[in-house]
């Protein structure tokens, strides 16, 4: 029986050091994605900002329809970049989050 108590205890202790690397994966992942979405937020807000004066600065239809599809381009490349950014961050942060599980259930298997 008390040798049943040790495996139990060693198996506890081994699930909170699992669920500790995990909190620790997810924690430095989501500080990740937060840090892209504000610089990505804070840099279209600047690019946003900068073509409105542009637009308010032409005299002519034809030079407001460039600058407004200029900076529309710009900003759609801009989106799609950034979202491939953020897929491979989420992306990343799930293969961290599962390398502590997977390395428990090789443990299991052993």
């Amino acid at each position: 029986m008390f040798q049943n108590f040790e495996e139990f205890q060693k198996i506890s202790k081994d699930n909170a050091e699992l669920a500790l690397k995990n909190f620790n994966a997810v924690s430095k992942g989501i500080q990740t994605l937060a840090v892209e979405v504000a610089d990505y937020q804070k840099k279209s807000f600047e690019q946003g900002a900068a073509a409105i004066e542009k637009l308010f600065a032409v005299r002519s239809i034809d030079k407001a329809i460039e600058t407004q599809t200029d900076y529309f381009k710009t900003a759609y490349e801009g989106f799609v970049a950034q979202s491939k950014k953020i897929g491979e961050i989420c992306a990343d942060l799930a293969k961290e989050t599962y390398k502590p599980i997977e390395a428990a259930f090789t443990k299991v298997k052993q």
